[in-house]
């Protein structure tokens, strides 16, 4: 038995300049109104149409002339072609709690719409995703003791001029942070083909990692752009060689392995100092020191008193006056290594492939040494914009890091040295801890 076959034919979409010469050609071949025999279906076949095509738009325009219209070859198909647009109440979101926003399928499912529907929207901006960090829960004491450390980096003595940050070139900021071996979870960009890479490891909870003890201070650069100091003082791992106890395929009992030390005590923070961060302060810092040197710490537990006796003793020798000073508690953004240093050479760290401890520290070490002193120099300009947002604040910390374009600014050669704070902002600021 034999089935006809019926073939859907997909419309063709003629622009209306397409259809004006189709009806020029028209009116060419027509006469008093008729056209001659086969018009038709010879000018369907010079436009590559179909003859129900021409013959169509010679209806068209012949109703409208007799109307005594405008011919109008338009296809009048403006917003009625294509899939229809689901509409979406977005004013809707405001009532929805935040707990239910986490993710596309639970915002999803409360405005009753499908998860492509409303990804579609944030492609468009409609909606914004946003990342949510946990800031520290601050006191009054706290927010007081942040605002009095931000004005004291303003320089303000003199009436007429701009208050501007101090350019802080007397300042090493000091921190410790954990690197890991490898991460439990990593993103990868595969081709659609290619296998999904395998990692294993015995626990997630037990992963390598190494505490690194990090110093910086600003870089400089001469009136030309040449840089005199990278600012990059040193990372420190705190590691210790351990001979091995037992033989085992990789070595034999006695070799001396490289050993994390996971608990870092004020005894080791001392020693780190004293032995490794004051020495390389003295061989790299750039000239003549005039004045005290500040290392600005946090308030860790393992971290010296500013008046420790032995790090006094150590720090004074060579003519040089190095002093510590700790920033205020729960002030993470007043650090450049916590501000965004460690974020990038953690990124560099990431990208090596590591098997023991020893390539950990050389990667992180070669990461450290890999980030280039300009990109220092903008984080302690960003420290600066974070002061002024905080003193708008009056010591919390409820705003957001501003960007003011510095890579932008360096190409034209504008990257200021120092920025600018407004004198009403700080008097305001002065008024709030008078009060």
């Amino acid at each position: 038995m034999e089935h006809s076959m019926i073939i859907a034919t997909k419309r063709q979409y003629i622009s209306v300049v397409q259809r004006r010469a189709i009806y020029e050609a028209l009116l060419q071949a027509s006469d008093s109104g008729e056209l001659e025999r086969g018009a038709i279906s010879t000018i369907a076949a010079h436009f590559s149409v179909s003859n129900r095509t021409v013959s169509r738009i010679w209806h068209q325009a012949k109703s409208q002339v007799d109307q005594g219209l405008p011919v109008d070859l338009s296809s009048h198909l403006a917003m009625v072609v294509g899939r229809k647009r689901v509409q979406v109440n977005l004013n809707q979101v405001l009532d929805i709690p935040l707990r239910r926003r986490t993710n596309i399928r639970s915002l999803a499912n409360c405005l009753n719409v499908s998860k492509s529907t409303l990804h579609r929207r944030i492609k468009e901006g409609a909606l914004r995703p946003h990342t949510n960090a946990i800031k520290p829960n601050l006191t009054n004491e706290n927010k007081r003791a942040i605002l009095e450390f931000c004005l004291s980096n303003v320089s303000r003595s003199l009436s007429n001029q701009i208050p501007t940050f101090h350019d802080m070139f007397n300042v090493v900021h000091i921190d410790e942070k954990w690197f890991y071996m490898s991460k439990p979870s990593r993103r990868y960009y595969l081709l659609p083909g290619e296998d999904e890479p395998l990692r294993t490891c015995q626990s997630k909870k037990f992963i390598t990692k190494v505490m690194f003890l990090a110093a910086v201070a600003r870089p400089r650069f001469n009136a030309s752009g040449d840089e005199i100091f990278s600012g990059k003082i040193g990372i420190y791992p705190f590691t210790r060689l351990e001979p091995a106890k037992r033989s085992s395929k990789n070595r034999v009992a006695g070799t001396l392995e490289t050993k994390p030390i996971l608990s870092v005590t004020k005894e080791v923070t001392r020693s780190w100092l004293i032995e490794k961060v004051l020495p390389d302060i003295r061989a790299k810092w750039p000239g003549s020191q005039l004045g005290p040197i500040f290392i600005q710490q946090d308030n860790a537990k393992p971290h010296i008193d500013v008046n420790d006796i032995e790090f006094l003793e150590a720090a004074s020798r060579d003519g040089f006056d190095i002093r510590l000073s700790f920033q205020p508690p729960n002030s993470p953004d007043l650090n450049v290594l916590d501000l965004g240093f460690f974020r990038a050479i953690q990124s560099l760290q990431e990208q090596e492939v590591l098997g023991t401890i020893d390539e950990l520290v050389h990667a992180v070490k070669t990461a450290f040494e890999r980030m280039e002193s300009q990109q220092l120099n903008n984080v302690f300009l960003t420290l600066q914009t974070c002061m002024k947002e905080i003193i708008k604040v009056q010591g919390g910390n409820n705003y957001q890091i501003p960007h003011i374009g510095k890579n932008r600014l360096e190409r034209e050669g504008n990257l200021p040295l120092q920025i600018e704070c407004d004198r009403n902002l700080i008097d305001e600021a002065l008024l709030h801890l008078a009060a």
